[in-house]
């Protein structure tokens, strides 16, 4: 009975998402993607408590996957030593998810979503118009977002 409406709303939402990435600046799409990775933090450490461990492994699954597809595959390599940190800070990362699914440790999840949130922080303090460097949100040494875009779109259906 409520199949059609289930349905009909992911559909919905779906069309949300794929709107807001098509009219994101390559700025925001950066935002959108540790936005998405937080939300995967909350359904694994949920999923880990439920002892729901198909669901755990799919979100973190896809935090691994946003870290990797969209945040580490945009830096550009014109940004030097921060692209190295960056990318750097990114594999240890996943490396700390894929620990934290193996030993359903919720507290690697929290250490992995504060060492997301200084990084998205700084993110926000270069947004265009915000005050912040624009020609570093521009350019970024941090991110190119060039690979943002459909990355985005593959790793945020069905959220």
């Amino acid at each position: 009975m409520f199949a059609p409406y289930r349905s009909n709303a992911v559909a919905y939402r779906q069309l949300g998402v794929e709107t807001a990435i098509a009219d994101a600046t390559p700025h925001k799409l950066i935002a959108m993607l540790f936005d998405g990775a937080h939300e995967f933090l909350r359904k694994a450490a949920s999923a880990m408590e439920r002892k729901d461990y198909a669901a755990k492994g799919e979100a973190i699954t896809r935090v691994i996957r946003i870290i990797d597809e969209g945040l580490r595959a945009s830096l550009d390599d014109r940004g030097g030593e921060l692209t190295g940190n960056l990318r750097t800070l990114y594999t240890y990362l996943m490396g700390r998810l894929l620990t934290a699914s193996l030993r359903n440790d919720p507290e690697i999840l929290t250490e992995v979503g504060e060492l997301l949130d200084t990084v998205s922080s700084a993110w926000a303090q270069i947004a265009p118009g915000r005050g912040g460097s624009t020609a570093a949100a521009a350019q970024g040494p941090a991110s190119s977002a060039a690979p943002a875009r459909p990355a985005l779109r593959s790793l945020m259906q069905a959220r």
